[in-house]
């Protein structure tokens, strides 16, 4: 067993991927989805925060067998396989869900009699609650597990061009930079997922599903970053409700990995507003040893809730081109392990969502170890707009990935080019009184359904700083650097 994948702990179970792989952003993820869905034999499961039936599934513009939007190329499938079932499970968030959409009614009126595809929309949760998960299961042996639905908004390609006309919603309007993660796997892991898949279709009032058993080799996926063959852990966030019980071992993995951590924590998150991983990471950066800490946010949310909900916080947790949204949950420790899925850096996703995240560790696979230091480079790359060699060089001379970055950026300054893509530093806004309450108490965040209704005077962002839990397990763990 591995030593920081904790079954019962940290997480859910853990079972061998014949293939694991990283996929940077929806202009990989959405061609590698529609490659795999194509060649779909028996079963099709999709679980989502969002969809949008009137997306193009892969790049906009491009040929492709079946038509290019996502809600007639799944009509597409079933015409072209009579045996082919697609089950689509969404959140419903009462009268914001998702089909209110214009573009998604038509959809469900057609598959509402459908034969081979059932929707059911989700709303077994507590109140304030959702459903965040986006996981894609193909036939129990591909299986796909990240941050990134099947909705508008979402495409873009790897250079994050500041206007790229591409880079449009079904209606023609044009939306800034996104950077996202995903991950793909197979066999026994994919067929794993497959098994959460079907737990959430009975509680949300579906029928009891069999497995599906269907072998299949995966090709190779354009775009995606290879590990090959890994042990791959599944957690996940549940809130109590009714009769299920809370499950934070999300959480859990979260400040494991943190205080395992020897020499570099490298996170990208949507938010940053979680009162526990924030005093995980302050206790690390208290000691003289500690490791460096990079952590990759958006300037801002993207609505004005979340702005409200989770900058505020983020802001009381932390003393040229247009920006480049980060929606990607992904978190790499040292050269031995990674965690990617749907949860983010907020309480919500620790303790109130329904998430789902996967996680391996290198081990003493020094091939993995290496790789897993390629991919933080590799994304490093990116956000600073610099090559790749650029980013290991620098890390070689400075021995520090922090000062790495500070001389990259210094470089970008004086790029002459106009593309001034770059990591800059997070500054903390000035706030109202308002702000810093809501904050402070965590009225849009809450740590779980119990939560929720607690007095306020019980609450607080700041409570017990620099006090970790000792149920969170929290442990350096021997043997990892």
């Amino acid at each position: 067993m591995p030593e920081l994948l904790q079954p019962s702990s940290n997480i859910w179970r853990t079972e061998r991927a014949d293939e694991f792989a990283i996929i940077i952003d929806a202009d990989n993820y959405f061609a590698a989805t529609r490659a795999a869905m194509t060649s779909a034999q028996k079963s099709i499961f999709l679980v989502g925060w969002d969809f949008d039936a009137s997306i193009t599934l892969g790049r906009p513009g491009k040929q492709y067998d079946g038509p290019s939007h996502v809600g007639d190329f799944l009509l597409w499938l079933t015409r072209k396989n009579p045996e082919l079932e697609i089950r689509l499970l969404l959140w419903n968030p009462g009268f914001l869900s998702s089909w209110a959409k214009v573009a998604n009614l038509p959809y469900l009126l057609r598959w509402k009699f459908h034969r081979q595809i059932t929707v059911h929309l989700d709303g077994n949760h507590p109140v304030g609650s959702s459903h965040h998960q986006k996981i894609l299961v193909i036939d129990d042996a591909i299986a796909f597990c990240g941050g990134i639905d099947v909705t508008a908004g979402r495409w873009d390609s790897r250079p994050h061009l500041d206007n790229d006309p591409l880079r449009k919603r079904p209606n023609g309007t044009s939306y800034g930079p996104w950077h996202d993660a995903s991950s793909l796997c197979s066999g026994p892991a994919a067929k794993a997922l497959g098994d959460l898949c079907r737990a959430r279709w009975k509680l949300a009032g579906g029928e009891q599903l069999a497995p599906v058993n269907c072998q299949r080799d995966l090709s190779s996926v354009e775009g995606a970053i290879s590990f090959g063959s890994v042990i791959l852990g599944i957690s996940r966030t549940t809130p109590a409700f009714a009769d299920q019980e809370s499950v934070s071992e999300i959480e859990r993995l979260y400040v494991d990995m943190i205080m395992s951590a020897e020499r570099t924590i490298y996170a990208e998150s949507q938010y940053f507003a979680s009162r526990i991983i924030a005093q995980a990471l302050a206790r690390r950066l208290k000691e003289d040893d500690g490791p460096e800490v990079i952590l990759i946010n958006p300037i801002k949310a993207d609505n004005w809730l979340g702005e409200l909900a989770m900058d505020t916080a983020r802001a009381r947790l932390t003393a040229g081109g247009a920006p480049i949204y980060v929606h990607s949950k992904l978190m790499i420790v040292d050269d031995k392990a990674l965690r990617v899925g749907s949860s983010n850096f907020n309480n919500r996703s620790m303790r109130f969502e329904n998430e789902c995240d996967v996680a391996f560790e290198a081990g003493r696979d020094k091939r993995l170890s290496k790789q897993l230091v390629q991919l933080r480079d590799n994304l490093l790359s990116e956000h600073l707009g610099v090559r790749y060699d650029e980013v290991t060089q620098t890390i070689s001379r400075t021995e520090s990935v922090i000062a790495a970055i500070e001389d990259l950026r210094e470089i970008r300054k004086g790029d002459q080019s106009g593309n001034r893509a770059t990591l800059v530093p997070y500054k903390t806004p000035v706030m109202s009184d308002f702000q810093e309450w809501l904050a402070d108490n965590e009225i849009l965040d809450p740590e779980g359904p119990e939560a929720v209704m607690e007095p306020i005077e019980r609450r607080g962002l700041l409570r017990g700083l620099l006090t970790i839990p000792p149920k969170l397990g929290m442990r350096r763990t021997s043997g990892l650097r």
